[in-house]
């Protein structure tokens, strides 16, 4: 719902409906659910809360977007469902299926898909009426656990749909990881997690976002550093250590750099990605 996004690694964000179900670690501190409905009181979380569907208005963004980038001969990353789950199957079905042809009507827009249900991908997509081909699919992988799971489910969808590419977003980063070679997404995005009303940022440790870093530079795939969330590193005689900041006290850099790595995609409406340098 947010045009020129605050995301660091999208343009703009599109949320065709609005609430959640919490389903991994990675969801306890959710920020949807601590600003729509513990804030703004716009829907319930959980199981027995509902899906709230948002305004014409607002499902007539992308159209405006898409108007934009064809003059500018642009294709911005659009991140859509930023405050739900786009492969939530708690979601009334059709409204998938018209989200996915406002997709397929703004074919300029490369709209990042990113769930926690990889293993819904396939079915859901397929029952909306297939992958748009200006979609690119991802999953969240907050540690070891979920990083062989969703993964490997993601890799499934890869083969069965042929999304534009994928892409796996490790944040909030709760440990180590270690892909396995077989099911490295095409994007690699990482972030620590961020303080919310009633829970406390986990300390990440630098050396996660190191080693993903290092797995996506091996791995010829772009990598992009999000944030640190709410602790920054610091160091002092005795070395290094972590301390509670602000997201903007904490900033971005890794090791003294920015990691701002997009895929490349084609400016034509259809095409395979390419990787950007790190």
């Amino acid at each position: 719902m947010a045009e020129n996004s605050a995301i660091s690694w999208t343009r703009h964000t599109w949320n065709p409906w609005m609430g959640c179900t919490k389903v991994s670690p990675a969801c306890d501190g959710c920020y949807a659910e601590a600003l729509m409905d513990k804030r703004y009181a716009k829907v319930q979380w959980g199981p027995h809360g509902e899906r709230v569907r948002t305004s014409p208005h607002n499902w007539n963004e992308p159209l405006r977007w898409q108007r934009r980038a064809e003059v500018d001969g642009d294709r911005p990353f659009v991140f859509c469902a930023s405050l739900a789950d786009i492969f939530d199957n708690q979601v009334p079905a059709q409204w998938r299926a018209d989200a996915f042809d406002v997709m397929r009507r703004t074919s300029n827009l490369v709209y990042l898909l990113l769930t926690k249900r990889p293993q819904n991908i396939v079915k859901l997509a397929d029952a909306a009426g297939g992958l748009p081909e200006n979609a690119a699919i991802g999953t969240s992988v907050e540690d070891q656990k979920r990083a062989d799971i969703n993964l490997l489910a993601l890799e499934v969808a890869k083969i069965e749909l042929r999304p534009l590419f994928t892409f796996g977003s490790f944040e909030p980063l709760l440990g180590l990881v270690v892909i396995p070679p077989t099911v490295m997404p095409d994007w690699v995005i990482a972030g620590g997690e961020t303080d919310q009303p009633g829970h406390r940022a986990r300390e990440p440790h630098p050396d996660w976002f190191r080693s993903l870093r290092d797995q996506a530079a091996a791995a010829g795939v772009p990598f992009h550093f999000k944030q640190w969330g709410s602790h920054r590193l610091t160091s002092d005689a005795n070395g290094p250590y972590m301390i509670r900041a602000g997201v903007k006290e904490a900033g971005r850099l890794l090791d003294g750099n920015e990691h701002n790595a997009f895929p490349i995609v084609s400016l034509r409406a259809s095409g395979t990605p390419g990787h950007a340098l790190p």
